[in-house]
């Protein structure tokens, strides 16, 4: 029977410290060892797998190196049952919050890909109000739309996006041409879309427009349910082109305007201080970066 080639359990250890806490002077601090010791054993934990298990500086994981810590972890925690106890292994629980429009556009058709990649993660997912930075349920990361800036809680900005008006191309056969919408006479002859997510105030300013936000006019608190609105010829819309592009794309919606305006709003992943300690939450944020146009 060959021997087995069991890596030193200082390594393990080390390695899922590091994993965890993304700092190899938290790591050597948790472990009572030297900053140069973790990264030793590092480095020994690579050369006997035969892998790199770390891509940057910052210690993000590669892909070789998230399958192994599903590994490690699941062998460290059957190592600390005591014998007889029945082991409690089980998946790792991770809840996001998320505004609806950003889940249905960009996290719903990559949830596919976060699972082949994350099996061991079980995600839940919870409906967050925009601009309101209220969740339905405690979570440990949330998906905020808004100015950023948040006090409460560390932030990341994860998309920026561009603005234009948009309509449908039966609303632009019936009442168009349109010349771009950046004369106030254009403005004021046409039924606009309202939304607080994306006002008009902002695209009347970036024209240089003497114009204060319309008070009259359908008004929706979902950018996906104002982008439906418009593309059933209810009336022109200022649309995201990364979160429009679904409805561009199909050609349910046209860009009337070559003067894309920059929004000042954008979607921020936030959490309590101290969350990102956990691999599976760190796993997701850097996943989502990743997979986001």
């Amino acid at each position: 029977m060959a021997t087995r080639r069991i890596p030193p359990i200082q390594c393990l250890l080390t390695f899922e410290a590091v994993a965890r806490l993304r700092s190899a002077s938290r790591a050597a601090e948790e472990l009572c060892v030297t900053v140069s010791a973790v990264s030793h054993r590092l480095r020994q934990l690579e050369t006997h797998l035969g892998v790199r298990l770390f891509s940057r500086g910052d210690f993000t994981l590669t892909h070789e190196g998230e399958t192994y810590l599903q590994h490690v972890d699941t062998a460290l925690a059957a190592l600390q049952q005591m014998p007889g106890e029945r082991a409690a292994v089980g998946p790792r629980r991770l809840r996001v919050a998320v505004t609806p429009s950003f889940c249905r556009q960009f996290l719903m058709p990559k949830l596919e890909l976060f699972r082949r990649s994350y099996p061991d993660i079980e995600l839940t997912l919870h409906v967050s109000i925009p601009l309101r930075d209220v969740t339905a349920e405690a979570a440990d990361l949330e998906i905020r739309y808004g100015l950023g800036g948040y006090t409460d809680v560390e932030h990341r900005l994860i998309l920026r996006d561009v603005v234009t008006p948009a309509c449908s191309p039966a609303f632009l056969d019936e009442f168009g041409p349109f010349d771009g919408f950046e004369h106030e006479a254009e403005c004021a002859r046409v039924r606009l879309i309202r939304s607080p997510l994306e006002p008009w105030g902002n695209w009347y300013a970036h024209c240089g427009l003497a114009l204060t936000e319309p008070l009259n006019g359908a008004q929706f608190n979902d950018l996906g349910l104002a982008y439906d609105a418009a593309a059933s010829g209810f009336g022109v819309v200022l649309v995201r082109h990364k979160l429009g592009a679904a409805w561009f794309d199909s050609g349910r919606l046209l860009n009337l305007s070559e003067r894309p305006m920059r929004s000042p709003f954008g979607h921020y992943i936030c959490w309590a201080p101290g969350t990102l300690e956990r691999w599976e939450c760190a796993a997701f944020v850097d996943w989502l970066q990743g997979v986001l146009p």
